[in-house]
């Protein structure tokens, strides 16, 4: 393909022809400097990009902010889960925007992104967090270069996570021994509401949105399975609902053993007693069409055609035990018992404790949820390398005894 410059007052003009469309044969002409040679050199430039994607790459002068309302409109609302939408948001609007909101997206650079994730590292927060961030500007920057095509590379690629004494420890990948579990629910012992939250998350390794969600209905004490099938989360930071689980596989049945079995059966039997016991002070849970969950006693004349549900983590008045109420639990255990601690330790420690001890690590990868065996393995890879020299040692006990 050709084309050629001319002069067009002071300025010079490139310009070449384009495909046929309907027929008609279109042309490209635009401003190539002020001197000829500005004008040939545009020209070549121009061809060569248009040989390649077919036309030719101009960046957009949107905004970082109106960039990231254009990607969490078209590309977080309709592939994420509620949760997902929210986080995300909430990165945007706390840490992006006021950092560099204003700036055209054009305009910000690897070195503008690498100081901000640096800066991020150095004010305690931890790294899931900072890698959540990451994750943001990283799909986010990617999505503008294809398909949205507002830049030409992404910057985000060249970002690293820096290595920081000041970033806070990863307590949800802790794990928890068994003394400590044994002083967590010395603490919290049968009829305190956490006490069943704990210990199911302990024996099952829900996550705490699954196992507040839990219904009488997803348990099976004959058979002694757990189903779990929803999450329950807060929008709008007003009402809770259901929501569906993380991933597909998410969605599974537990199987458990005598010792969670038993203490389900006790528990079942002590939130009947406080039901006769608080008559019509005692709270009921009904769940609505659009999966709004709402409480309502006895004490107010109450109708309505909303589906009741019996929860299966409940205080003693039959309110919820929610993940924003676990969060006092957690700061009690930590500030307290003096416990590394977070809710979601136990879950990591109940996958560890099964594979640490031999448990076939597609069974535990069922057992957890997880859409693939790769993520349980990167996961748990301490937990594997510890598997690893465990086998070695066998080896050498069998051939050199």
């Amino acid at each position: 393909m050709t084309g050629g410059v001319r002069k067009r007052g002071d300025k010079w003009y490139y310009y070449f022809d384009l495909g046929k469309v309907d027929g008609k044969r279109k042309k490209f002409e635009r401003v190539g400097g002020i001197t000829k040679k500005e004008a040939e050199a545009a020209l070549r430039k121009v061809l060569q990009e248009y040989e390649n994607a077919g036309l030719t790459f101009e960046p957009s002068e949107i905004s970082v902010s109106d960039y990231m309302d254009y990607w969490v409109k078209n590309y977080v609302e309709m592939n994420c889960k509620y949760n997902t939408i929210d986080g995300y948001s909430r990165i945007i609007a706390n840490h992006i925007k006021p950092a560099f909101g204003s700036y055209k997206l054009k305009s910000i650079t690897p070195a503008i992104l690498q100081q901000f994730v640096n800066e991020k590292s150095t004010q305690g927060f931890s790294k899931s967090y900072l890698v959540n961030m990451i994750t943001v500007l990283s799909g986010s920057f990617k999505a503008a270069v294809f398909p949205y095509k507002f830049i030409k590379e992404n910057p985000m690629q060249y970002v690293k996570l820096p290595k920081n004494e000041n970033i806070k420890g990863e307590t949800n990948r802790k794990v928890i021994t068994q003394k400590e579990f044994e002083r967590i629910i010395e603490r919290f012992p049968q009829g305190n509401s956490f006490y069943i939250p704990l210990q199911i998350a302990y024996h099952t390794g829900t996550r705490v949105g699954e196992c507040c969600a839990l219904t009488w209905d997803d348990i099976d004490l004959e058979n002694r399975i757990i189903k779990v099938n929803k999450i329950i989360l807060k929008k709008d930071n007003k009402q809770w609902f259901f929501g569906t689980t993380k991933t597909q596989s998410s969605t599974r049945e537990i199987p458990i053993g005598n010792t969670l079995t038993d203490i389900l059966k006790k528990h079942k039997k002590w939130q009947l007693e406080n039901r006769l016991k608080a008559g019509r002070y005692y709270n009921n849970y009904y769940v609505t069409k659009e999966d709004r969950i709402y409480p309502a006693d006895g004490t107010k004349e109450f109708k309505t055609t909303d589906d009741q549900i019996q929860f299966v983590c409940t205080r003693e008045d039959g309110l919820l035990v929610t993940p924003e109420s676990i969060r006092y639990c957690s700061r009690v255990i930590n500030y307290e018992l003096l416990i590394q601690f977070n809710f979601h330790a136990l879950r990591h420690t109940h996958a560890t404790l099964l594979i640490e001890n031999g448990a076939n690590m597609k069974d535990v990868q069922e057992r957890l949820g997880h859409s693939r065996l790769a993520t349980t393995m990167d996961t748990y890879t301490h937990t594997t390398e510890q598997m690893s020299k465990n086998t070695v040692d066998i080896f050498e006990k069998v051939c050199h005894p």
